[in-house]
């Protein structure tokens, strides 16, 4: 019969089955030859093509988180400078908004107070007006009430005794009684 020189191994003719490949003694110097070509083969690979294309990978990513911090650096800074003119012009108006209140606040109290001054005079005016017609009125109603009491009485003391009493006599009786 022929020999088979295949790398693979038949199974021992005693029963038992044959030894995992890897750990066959027959093929382990093979298989370190073989897994140092790979090693230095996927070492060359990495050194020179991957880790050089993941280093420009994380250098441009670290430029662009840079570039990226520095913008927003500034942008925040605009914005403070922003919120800061915002701030003082808000303050500005606020106090011109004091400003015209109070200037108008005492405006309009001067016109009120003027207005109330004229307002007083006038009532003052209207207010001597009607007393002067009171006291006109009141002069005219006792010149009127001497005469009605003149005669009232002349006609009371007429209906009493019966007869006319002197004119003269019943307005110094009416003259006393109203001095009283």
């Amino acid at each position: 019969m022929a020999e088979n020189h295949s790398t693979h191994t038949e199974a021992p003719s005693d029963g038992h089955k044959a030894p995992f490949p890897p750990f066959q003694k027959e093929t382990f110097p093979s298989q370190l030859l073989w897994l140092a070509i790979c090693f230095v083969a996927l070492y060359v690979l990495m050194a020179k093509v991957a880790l050089p294309r993941i280093g420009s990978i994380l250098a441009a990513r670290q430029g662009r988180i840079a570039d990226d911090i520095g913008q927003a650096q500034h942008l925040k800074d605009e914005a403070q400078t922003t919120l800061d003119a915002y701030e003082k012009a808000l303050a500005e108006a606020r106090a011109r908004a004091q400003t015209i209140a109070s200037e108008t606040r005492t405006r309009l109290n001067a016109e009120a107070d003027a207005q109330r001054h004229d307002l007083e005079a006038k009532l003052n005016a209207k207010l001597a007006e009607a007393e002067r017609a009171i006291a006109t009125s009141k002069t005219a109603a006792m010149g009127n009430v001497r005469s009605i009491a003149v005669e009232a009485a002349a006609a009371i003391v007429e209906r009493l005794i019966g007869s006319t009493p002197a004119a003269a006599a019943v307005e110094r009786a009416v003259e006393r009684a109203l001095k009283r």
